[in-house]
Order: C-alpha cells, then structure tokens, then sequence
C-alpha cells in the first residue's frame, strides 16, 4: 500500500466523522437557540458581580477603573467580561471546545510586530483565555460589534449589517480552514499588507473610498512608531546622571513608591535580577536576547479598562547603552473569569494560563512572552505574565470609526477569531455545526441586540451604584 492509498483510506473517513460530530451537536443546540442567553430577572446582581471581582485588586486604583467604565454603555462592557461569563453559563452550547480568548471584544484585536518583524493582525489581550464553548468569543465579539455601534449612532440596518459583517466572516473562514490541508490551517495569518490589498480590491470596485484606504494606512505607519524608543521617550527621564521611569500618579507610581519604605533600592535591584534570571527559564528559547539586558527600573503603570486594579508592573531595561532601551509589561493574571463556569484551568500558575492560551491562539507571539510567580510585601504570592511593552502597536479607534471602516473591521475580526478557534479547537467539527446557511449569522446577530440591551441595563445599575456610595467615587485621573 502507498503512501497515497494510506492518505485516501483513512484521512476522509476521519474528516468525515468529525464533520457528522459537528452537525450533530445541531441537535443538542440548534443554530436557532443561539440567539438566547438567559432569564435577566433571575440573573445575578450585576454590581455585586463587579464588588466581589475587585475584593483582590488594588484598593487606590479602583476609582480609576469606574472612571473609565462609566464613560459610556461601550466602555463599561470592555470591564465587565464576567458578567457576561456568568450569562453565557446559563445558555446553551454546542459543546464544541476551543482555546477560548475569554474577552473577545473588538478592541481586543490589533497589530503588532512578528518575531520576523512583520506587522501582523491578531487578537492581542489573553488574560481570561480558557478552553470552553467557541460561541463564547464568537458572541462576545458580536455584541461588542453591536454596542460600539450603538455609542457611534450607527442606525439599526448599519448595526445589524456589522454584527452580521463578522459573524459571517468567522464562518466562512472556520469553513475555509477546514477545508485546507493541515499546515495551511495551521499557518494561516492575517497581516497589514493582505489588509491593505482588500482595501485596494474594495476602492477598484467602488465599494470603499480612498478616506478608508487612508485611514488603515494612518493606522499602520502609527503603528510602527509605537515602538519601544517611542515608550522610552514618553516614559523616561534622567535624575542624577540614572535613568529613572517618571512618575505620574496614579496612573504610573515608580517602584520606590510602592514596596515598603524599608526596602533599600539595592534590595530591589538585587530582587529584579533574581526575578528576571527565574522568568528567563520559561521563554521559548535557551539563547535569548534577554540575556544581554540589563535591569534598570520599574514603576507600577494602570492599563486597560477592566485590568484596572490588576498589578500591572513596567521594567526598564537597556543593553548596549542607554540607547538601547527595552521595556517589559508584567501583568498579574488570577482566575480567568471563565473558570468559576467552566472550571479551574489545567495549569496551577495562572501566569503559564495565559501565555500557554496566547501561543496556541495567535499565529505569531511575542519572544519575550513568559511568566513569574512573586510574593508581595504583604507576603502574598501572585502569577504575572510579561510581554514587551510596546511593539508595533496598533488598532481601530471605537469612539472614531466610521461605518464603512467599521464593516473592514469586522470582517478581519471574525476571520482572526476564527483563526485561533481552528488551532485550538476542531475546525472541522465547528464548521459542520456552523453549515452553509446564515442561521448561525442570524441567530447570533439576534442575541448581540439583546445583550447590549442588558448591557443598557447592568451599565445604569453600574451607574446608580457610584452615584449611592456603593462603588468608589470617579478619580480625577483617568
């Protein structure tokens, strides 16, 4: 028997029982039944929710996060992942299992540098990454799609042609790679020049104006001055002849600042270099270019809208000169969101949850990615995660896209989503589910208009809540 009678005797029988998997988890979850999510009167508190998250961040930091939620219906769903963790346990589902993101929103989603410094597009935030449900990422994005075009005043048909716009997408590519030979799946990426090409296919057919070609390409040179000499110039002065990260409380509070007063800047220098020495163990390499950077310093900086309150940590770093800068992002990594509904991760280290969930979903992944456990002053041991700080960054503005650029968007989210679901999950299961039909598309499309009216809802709640009392009043720093 040949090589190529094995191929033809067993690989089809096998693609074929995974396709008859797929479409009999229809019968256990009908497309149809996707639109629902659960009973809102029997729900959850939804600020109680919000209280019980934020009993282990920090205390100082927490008006700053309901500063930045309560700028809009938008804003507030960025931070609250695990209100919607706790709808979508009560739902239905396919029981078809990826590597989920967990926060799948549309401003999760950029470009950034490949290791072969390639600007490439991908999802880019991975702290709640778990495995579950794929229609767990595919509804969070839906809906985040349809309450952006809420807070843009996009109209109903505009909205709905934007949800529909990237649940398609996500279909059609997930259909796509099952039909592609293993590594073709597997290789699969999206970068700004494919990006720029199907703008340029869209203008030639009339279907995209030379405003939106010019805004993806602002995107793109922006994003390559987003660089780590771009954050040393932001963020860096010079006190007595050493550099020094400046000080911009709260929002960035040098590491003087924060540990013990006790605690002499020789012991924290010497602190850094064993930290550094033990997160080296877990990058991808034994030859590694952090190897040749030296420690220099580092200061506690907010991000994000609902990582705010996480420790979230900057280190300056050089390595010829001072010229030479390199700046690293450890960020604090608890539970996932997911896992009080689909429970505890396989790793003990949540740090390794999330750079074990990155590096199977994204097709390219930063070289510095790795993780830490550390013990606080108060003697609590926390995971961390640390990644470069900035690389090539770059991403749609929510509070400026038009429609027309919103749709390109929506498109190149769905299919990025549908890209890391096809690794990690059985591409070819899921497209069977998902069938030739738009019944998927619709019934999600569904369900994205009815919970961003329950966003609607939980972000008034949210409101009422700061306004009694209950949650800490706005800071003035955003």
């Amino acid at each position: 028997m040949t090589a190529e009678t094995v191929h033809t005797a067993i690989e089809p029988a096998d693609f074929l029982r995974r396709r008859e998997a797929g479409r009999a988890a229809r019968g256990r979850t009908p497309r149809s039944a996707q639109r629902d999510w659960g009973d809102a009167a029997t729900r959850s508190d939804p600020v109680a929710l919000l209280e019980l998250q934020e009993t282990t961040r920090v205390p100082e930091l927490l008006p700053v996060r309901h500063t930045r939620m309560m700028v809009s219906p938008f804003t507030f769903y960025r931070g609250a992942a695990l209100l919607m963790a706790a709808d979508l346990a009560t739902a239905s589902h396919s029981g078809l299992t990826v590597q989920l993101c967990g926060d799948a929103h549309l401003s999760n989603f950029g470009l950034f540098a490949s290791p072969e410094r390639q600007l490439v597009f991908d999802i880019n935030d991975f702290d709640e990454t778990l495995p579950g449900p794929f229609e767990w990422d595919v509804k969070r994005l839906a809906a985040s799609f349809e309450i952006a075009g809420r807070h843009r005043a996009f109209s109903d048909a505009e909205r709905r042609a934007l949800v529909l716009a990237s649940v398609r997408a996500y279909r059609e590519q997930m259909r796509r790679a099952a039909d592609a030979s293993v590594l073709d799946a597997w290789y699969d990426r999206l970068d700004a020049q494919q990006i720029q090409s199907w703008l340029l296919g869209e203008r030639d057919a009339k279907r995209a104006g030379s405003r939106q070609l010019k805004g993806w390409g602002d995107i793109v040179t922006k994003a390559r001055t987003k660089d780590r000499l771009r954050a040393f110039s932001k963020l860096v002065t010079v006190e007595d002849g050493r550099l020094r990260i400046k000080a911009d409380p709260p929002l960035v509070v040098p590491v003087e600042d924060v540990v013990a007063q006790h605690q002499a800047a020789d012991d924290i220098e010497d602190r850094m270099h064993e930290m550094l020495a033990s997160y080296r163990q877990t990058l991808l390499t034994g030859r590694h270019p952090l190897a040749e950077y030296t420690y220099v310093h580092m200061a506690r900086k907010v991000v994000g809208v609902g990582s705010v309150g996480t420790r979230s940590w900057i280190i300056l770093l050089t390595g010829k000169d001072n010229s030479d800068p390199l700046f690293l992002q450890a960020k604090e990594a608890g539970a996932s969101v997911l896992e009080g509904y689909l429970g505890p991760s396989e790793f003990s280290h949540h740090g390794e949850r999330v750079v074990r969930g990155q590096r199977g979903m994204q097709a390219a992944s930063d070289i510095f990615l790795g993780w830490q456990r550390v013990r606080g002053d108060d003697g609590i041991e926390r995971d961390f995660y640390v990644r470069q700080l900035h690389d090539w960054k770059g991403s749609l503005d929510p509070e400026a896209m038009m429609h027309r650029g919103a749709m390109l968007y929506a498109r190149v989210c769905g299919e990025t989503l549908a890209r890391a679901h096809s690794r990690t999950g059985d591409r070819v299961e899921i497209a069977a589910y998902l069938g030739k039909s738009d019944a998927f598309d619709e019934a999600i499309a569904d369900f994205a208009e009815s919970y961003a009216d329950q966003n609607e809802s939980d972000y008034r709640a949210f409101i009422a809540a700061i306004d009694s009392g209950r949650l800490a009043a706005p800071a003035a720093v955003q």
